[in-house]
């Protein structure tokens, strides 16, 4: 297991790397490259521990969260994965008595972590692909199913904007499944609320990728249960089952 500074380095000597083979390919030049570019994988404790989780009860709620590795047989199964990670916990909209009426509960959610590095920050280049896709397992409470958004933040001077999509599924029966998101799909928002003037994603600069399920915002409750294997940017020839190709019209419902 890497220390934070071995993974420093790490980071900083791909980042250098990457570069490098940038300006001796003369990048820019040529045709953009349209194979599959994987953002995060989900299946060993490193690859868990790149990422953060918080909930409500960070604030006074009582929602709890976990972010762990499965490494079982049973759960893995459809995956293509010997061990992925299960983002669970119980979706409560509870706040603590003497904090009622000043906070709302119900939301809980998990990101990848900021990835300094001695030459900057760290950050994927997606503009040369059209949907964000993830392989998942959805399981828990039923309520919980249509209340789970996918959020991105870019580079950027506001550091409360995330861009925002609901996350929709077509399996019922517990399985692994691929969800695939067009990029122009998703809608700014900031703590919370729509960005009424809507601006076009920065796609160059992807900072961080994560998950949020918000309970609050439907006044939904109960378990949940989702199974995250891997995070990748694909194009039109990669996806395997239909997009939703319009803006979600339902967001925040």
């Amino acid at each position: 297991m890497m220390s934070n500074w071995q993974a420093y380095l790490h980071r900083s000597t791909k980042l250098l790397r990457d570069s490098s083979v940038k300006i001796l390919r003369m990048e820019g030049a040529d045709a953009p490259s349209r194979l599959p570019k994987t953002l995060y994988r989900l299946n060993s404790r490193e690859d868990i521990q790149q990422f953060a989780t918080g909930c409500d009860a960070d604030i006074g709620g009582t929602s709890t969260v976990r972010l762990e590795l499965d490494e079982s047989p049973e759960w893995n199964e459809g995956s293509g994965s010997n061990a992925t990670a299960r983002f669970r916990g119980e979706m409560k909209l509870a706040v603590r008595p003497e904090l009622q009426g000043r906070i709302r509960g119900g939301y809980s959610g998990f990101r990848s972590k900021f990835r300094p590095t001695l030459f900057g920050e760290m950050m994927d280049d997606v503009s040369n692909h059209q949907f964000l896709a993830l392989r998942l397992r959805l399981g828990g409470d039923p309520r919980t199913r249509n209340s789970y958004f996918v959020n991105l933040q870019t580079d950027g001077p506001v550091t409360t904007d995330l861009w925002q999509h609901r996350l929709y599924f077509q399996r019922n029966d517990g399985g692994w499944e691929d969800v695939f998101i067009p990029f122009e799909n998703f809608v700014l928002t900031n703590t919370g609320e729509l960005v009424q003037h809507q601006i076009t994603m920065m796609r160059e600069r992807v900072r961080t990728v994560g998950i949020s399920l918000l309970g609050g915002n439907s006044g939904v409750s109960g378990s949940y249960d989702l199974g995250v294997d891997s995070i990748r940017a694909v194009n039109e020839e990669d996806v395997t089952r239909p997009p939703l190709v319009e803006k979600d019209p339902s967001y925040g419902a």
